[in-house]
């Protein structure tokens, strides 16, 4: 009788996350990072090509089906509660305008230096029959990408979450994600259409039908709900199956108007009512299990989607035009918002630093690319060493331009970030 390796997959997965992750919080790096790396380590650079018997028996074709299915809940469960976090911190009103700088710069210059790298990158490494637009969108796209999970998890295990460079930066990712998740979306709508303007047309028009009902309908009449059923911002078991049901339906509807079923686990979690209770809630009883158990998964999934091909043939020059555009438009962008907005050069960078990591947000988009088809696995193995490695400096900078400034004046007046 044959055995399905569901649970030998994950106990392998589960347990090669966690083990990086313990090893790089000795340094100072937040989890996600080990659960990345440990997805490329269970892809076929490393595991497959230490054992490659072990890991196609491990890891064979017709096996994965349940880890599929398995990542696609996680990875819906993970974006609404993304969504239902995404807020203005508190005190955000009075440097609006500077987040907005941030937000702005950070997004635009790393999306112009991707427009810029695109031609290099096309000829080598865009699927057979992807034309340069589409991939040009796509790559300029990814590259605005900025974690507000991941900055937000630094920004409070250093205790600076109410610091001026906290409070700015969370604002301004807030302001990024937003703008470049919308930009993403355009993206994936015009290639789902196949550059066809009416099915393109009809793809936005539901996105805009869509958030319509969303914030005008569902989030009040949700808001009623919850007041009258879960007045303690504790929802009952009906209720939160009330809400899985919700999710899952964005989910399906985002994919029926042609789009990833990420924006509308996405959308949801931001259409719920803002009450701090009722996140806690939702963390508690559904991102720890979605963290600790069904992402990695999805970072396995990720990792068994690279291949070494990606750094032959000027591979390696490609890495580090991507790592460059990456990383200054991020870092520069971000720092010049903030020194826009009055902030020294010092805390200006470690501004910068923090719009730079891009975490799992940046794997979620790559992932969107490979299942659309504009990007292969060349081109995601790339993004995913990009990613990787933009998250690993932020600890760093952090620490280095942010140190001095914290320990000589922990926060600045809101009046002085115009």
């Amino acid at each position: 009788m044959s055995h399905s390796p569901l649970l030998l997959q994950l106990l392998v997965i589960i347990g090669t996350a966690r083990l990086l992750a313990l090893g790089l919080a000795r340094i100072g790096q937040p989890p996600v990072i080990g659960e990345m790396i440990g997805g490329l380590v269970l892809g076929p650079i490393v595991f497959g090509a230490l054992a490659p018997q072990w890991h196609a028996q491990l890891f064979a074709p017709g096996s994965l089906g349940a880890l599929n299915g398995l990542a696609q809940i996680g990875l819906a469960v993970f974006m609404f509660i993304v969504g239902a976090e995404l807020r203005l911190p508190g005190g955000a009103r009075e440097r609006i305008v500077a987040a907005g700088r941030v937000g702005v710069l950070s997004v635009v210059l790393p999306m112009a230096l991707g427009f810029a790298i695109a031609p290099i990158l096309h000829p080598r490494f865009a699927p057979a029959g992807v034309a340069f637009a589409p991939f040009a969108l796509f790559v300029a796209a990814s590259m605005a990408i900025t974690a507000f999970p991941v900055m937000a998890r630094i920004l409070k295990e250093r205790a600076m979450t109410q610091t001026a460079i906290g409070r700015l930066a969370l604002t301004s990712a807030a302001f990024a994600d937003v703008l470049a998740w919308i930009a993403l979306a355009l993206v994936v709508a015009l290639i789902a259409s196949g550059s066809g303007w009416p099915r393109f047309g009809a793809t936005l028009a539901g996105l805009v039908a869509l958030v319509a009902v969303s914030f005008l309908v569902v989030r009040p009449a949700l808001a009623r709900l919850l007041a009258r059923r879960a007045p303690d911002g504790k929802p009952s078991g009906m209720m939160l199956a009330l809400l899985m049901i919700l999710l899952f339906a964005y989910a399906a509807l985002t994919q029926q108007i042609d789009l990833h079923a990420v924006f509308g686990a996405f959308l949801f979690g931001a259409c719920l009512p803002r009450d701090d209770r009722l996140l806690g809630s939702l963390v508690e009883r559904l991102e720890h299990v979605a963290i600790v158990v069904l992402m990695p998964v999805f970072f396995a999934l990720a990792g068994l989607n690279t291949t070494a091909d990606a750094f032959n043939g000027g591979g390696g020059l490609a890495l580090v035009l991507i790592l460059i555009a990456a990383i200054v438009g991020k870092v520069v962008g971000g720092a010049a918002g903030a020194r826009w907005s009055g902030m020294d050069w010092r805390t200006s960078v470690a501004v910068g630093g923090l719009m730079n990591a891009r975490g799992l947000m940046e794997l979620i988009v790559m992932k969107i690319g490979l299942d659309i088809g504009v990007i292969g696995k060349e081109m995601f193995t790339m993004l995913l060493v990009m990613a990787i490695v933009t998250t690993l400096m932020t600890t760093p900078m952090l620490a280095y331009f942010g140190r001095t400034r914290r320990e000589r004046e922990p926060d600045l007046d809101a009046k002085e970030i115009v």
